[in-house]
């Protein structure tokens, strides 16, 4: 199953890029699949979040239109934070999703992209609060399909990558709990425009979940632009292979369907 699970379009802040033009560039790469996860982040701004009415018309408009060429699933990204926790509950029982990534943009209101998080800590201080605080959320918020960009605090880490050896027990508990919960990880190929030579959350990460036993994986671009779909999967594929997993997965009405790497 050629798939990307994590596709931004025009109705997140941060790329503008109508849906319709990433679906063109998607069938264009022989996709099978495909599932927008548009930004909802609480805390912010209300206006940049994603417009649910406007964005599930666009939807079934497209999916209809392009039915016998690629399949759609109607996603998104939660950046949820603990006080807000309720309203993504509320979000949930609203809108018919068929997948929800779990995220961590932002801590206190503060962002991790623009470095409001990170002013005046030292890097263990930003990598401990960050792991423990994702340790948190996975405890109490249970309305997600999979966990998305584990370590992404690496990607706006101004010191260089801090070791997840430092952090393990904390990252172990957060596997522990999804495992439990049955819920999954996504791999996230938007590591290498950043420079992690890495997948994301690391081979490290990925192996001790393997370890553990969790089997729900997704595989997502992260894509803000057309050149960005499915970019660095076959290697990621191949990465995966090594480490032990033997499938991947892609999602329906929130339900894992497992597919052969």
């Amino acid at each position: 199953m050629k798939s990307d699970y994590h596709m931004h379009t025009s109705f997140s802040k941060d790329c503008n890029i109508p849906m319709e033009k990433m679906i063109i560039k998607a069938i264009s790469l022989n996709m099978e699949e495909i599932c927008f996860t548009d930004h909802v982040d609480y805390g912010l701004e209300v206006k940049d979040n994603c417009d649910y009415p406007s964005y599930f018309l666009k939807l079934c408009e497209l999916k209809e239109k392009y039915k016998d060429k690629i399949t759609i699933k109607q996603g998104i990204e939660f950046g949820v934070q603990t006080h807000t926790i309720d309203k993504y509950v509320k979000d949930t029982n609203e809108y018919d999703f068929d997948f929800i990534l779990l995220s961590v943009h932002q801590i206190d209101n503060l962002e991790f992209s623009n470095q409001a998080f990170q002013k005046n800590k030292t890097q263990e201080e930003i990598n401990i609060l960050y792991y423990k605080y994702l340790l948190k959320i996975v405890q109490s918020y249970k309305e997600y399909s999979v966990l998305a960009h584990l370590d992404v605090i690496k990607r706006y880490d101004k010191f260089g990558v801090y070791p997840d050896d430092k952090v393990m027990s904390i990252i172990d508990e957060i596997l522990k709990t999804v495992i439990k919960d049955q819920k999954g990880i996504e791999v996230n190929t938007k590591s290498f425009k950043f420079g992690l030579n890495d997948l994301m959350p690391s081979t490290k990460i990925l192996t001790r979940y393997n370890e553990l036993g969790g089997k729900i994986v997704t595989i997502g671009s992260d894509a803000h632009h057309r050149a960005r779909i499915y970019d660095n999967f076959e290697n990621t594929i191949e990465q995966l292979k090594e480490i032990g997993f033997t499938h991947h997965c892609t999602f329906d009405k929130l339900k894992p369907i497992f597919h052969q790497l």
